[in-house]
């Protein structure tokens, strides 16, 4: 982590729940041994992208063929439905192969995952958008990725197909024939191909990435993506003394290990239990956190969309919430302005609010109406995918940010 003496990353792991950080100048240590392929061996999920996918985006771009991709993709939505006509030969191909779930998915687990979504729901809406939504702006290869990518001049649009990939992931039938997920995780992969060809052409991309490959959403950026949702949210809902059972656990980590085998993530990278994930998150996550222009400008836009609908609490109450559950270092690197009223108000009402709903005090708290009305606004923003009650379509770009 840039500009941070060791303590200051510690401290910085600690508030987001998450395991001890490593030094982020070794390379990467992770093992396979903690993986779902069992294997022991240590590749660097950095230079693993997308081989089966890369090429045949690459060759739709060149040959001018993603709008009608994208118009044959819309009437393609719920994983039971055919796959749409009038595609390139390759990519009916390439969708006969991917669009399914692993063998080793287990169906049992999945079903038990949806019902602990439905169980959590008001509590994930409220991590996965104030929570992790904005800590994604302080992961400096995602936010430098989004900002200069097609749909980073436009985020309520942007926002909102990002809602569309949560909220059809913590559907109660998101595997389901009826469903969403696996359709989604196809068009977000292909997706994330055409983004691997087009930023590369970007020269005011090129001019801050750290990536000195110059090729955008690697193995390992995609785990980073992993842990600031899967392994936070969890870390977060057992630091609030949610009771969870050991097979809810193992449900909401296999639910995460599909997701990550459907947007092309390699076996031996996705781990095998919540120890591994916290693990690999010293290597993907804590360490490579910081502020970038790119992000505070990104931040300032998320929390302005979540402020256009009514919370039934200030701006100074939500920003100071963020604080609360990602760290003043955080809440500082994205200047986000203090309210202490509002976070006295956060750091004695919401343990009381969480444990009256979790039936683990019988008394209601007086900020229990405040607390409620807000992340049910919160999930409200989610459930609507930012914009509309009707579905958002997940399109592969063609460009870059307009005017780069």
């Amino acid at each position: 982590m840039q500009n941070l003496s060791r303590r200051g990353v510690l401290t910085l792991g600690a508030a987001l729940g998450l395991a001890s950080v490593t030094d982020p100048s070794k390379a990467w240590a992770w093992s396979s041994a903690g993986s779902i392929a069992g294997t022991d061996t240590i590749t660097d999920p950095w230079k693993v992208w997308d081989d089966a996918t890369d090429p045949l985006v690459a060759s739709m771009l060149q040959n001018g063929q993603i709008p009608a991709v994208n118009t044959a993709f819309e009437s393609w939505v719920k994983n039971g439905d055919p796959l749409p006509a009038g595609v390139p030969a390759g990519l009916t191909t390439y969708l006969q192969q991917y669009n399914r779930l692993p063998s080793w998915a287990d169906q049992t687990k999945l079903n038990r995952a949806a019902q602990f979504n439905k169980r959590m729901s008001l509590y994930l809406f409220l991590l996965y958008g104030l929570g992790s939504g904005i800590m994604s702006t302080v992961i400096p290869r995602e936010a430098r990725n989004v900002y200069w990518s097609e749909g980073g001049a436009v985020m309520k649009s942007r926002a909102a197909k990002t809602f569309t990939y949560g909220y059809d992931l913590s559907a109660l039938d998101a595997f389901q024939p009826g469903g969403h997920f696996i359709t989604t995780s196809n068009k977000t992969r292909l997706t994330h191909a055409a983004v691997r060809h087009l930023l590369p052409q970007s020269s005011h991309w090129r001019a801050v990435t750290d990536d000195t490959d110059f090729i955008p959403i690697s193995n390992g950026d995609i785990l980073i993506t992993f842990h600031s949702l899967g392994t936070f949210v969890f870390g977060k809902l057992k630091s609030w003394g949610i009771r969870i059972s050991a097979a809810e656990e193992d449900a909401f980590l296999h639910m995460w290990q599909v997701a990550l085998h459907l947007l092309g993530v390699r076996d031996d990278f996705i781990p095998a239990t919540w120890a591994a994930a916290k693990a690999q998150s010293n290597y993907a996550l804590t360490p490579l956190l910081a502020p970038t222009p790119e992000g505070i400008d990104l931040a300032g836009i998320l929390l302005n969309l979540t402020s256009e609908i009514d919370l039934g609490v200030t701006r100074g109450f939500q920003r100071e919430f963020a604080r609360y559950l990602l760290g003043d270092k955080v809440g500082d690197w994205l200047k986000l302005p203090r309210d202490y009223a509002s976070r006295t108000v956060i750091e004695v009402g919401w343990p009381a609010y969480v444990a009256f709903r979790e039936g683990l005090s019988p008394i209601i708290p007086t900020t229990f109406s405040l607390f409620d009305r807000f992340i049910r606004g919160l999930a409200m923003l989610f459930l609507n995918n930012g914009t509309s009650p009707t579905y958002t379509p997940i399109t592969i770009p063609t460009g870059n940010r307009a005017g780069t």
